[in-house]
């Protein structure tokens, strides 16, 4: 089991051993950049809504993980199965943001970047997920 001070010197590692196909891909580093952005929106909320904040990470942190596990598929069926599920954690993300909005607890910036990569996310994945089926 790795302690602390292990865990230290193998995060100091300079360089990547290696890449993982999915992490070269566009979709999953706008995915990563949708993850950062809810962490940034969620910072801005007020008291009481925690329902929604853990609604958006959980939904936000589902995309990239469903992106990799779908990456990690031989079956065409099982992978255009896994990009379907990130696509609808997407637009799950893309409601939530718009509920925040009416609300009044979302920045009409921070709304319109968050629809703005959304929507060139769930783009890719139905590509992928039409490709996968096939």
């Amino acid at each position: 089991m790795l302690q602390a001070r292990d865990t230290e010197r193998v995060g100091s590692t300079k360089e990547k051993v290696g890449y993982f196909d999915h992490e070269r891909w566009d979709v999953y580093q706008a995915s990563l950049e949708l993850v950062v952005l809810i962490s940034v929106i969620v910072e801005e909320f007020p008291r009481g809504k925690a329902y929604l904040v853990d609604q958006l990470q959980r939904a936000g942190t589902s995309v990239p993980l469903n992106i990799a596990e779908g990456a990690g598929e031989h079956s065409p069926s099982e992978k255009a199965r896994f990009y379907r599920m990130a696509k609808r954690s997407a637009t799950e993300c893309a409601s939530i943001l718009d509920v925040c909005q009416r609300l009044r607890i979302l920045d009409g910036k921070l709304h319109m970047k968050g629809r703005e990569l959304l929507l060139r996310i769930t783009a890719m994945l139905t590509k992928m997920a039409r490709a996968g089926s096939t």
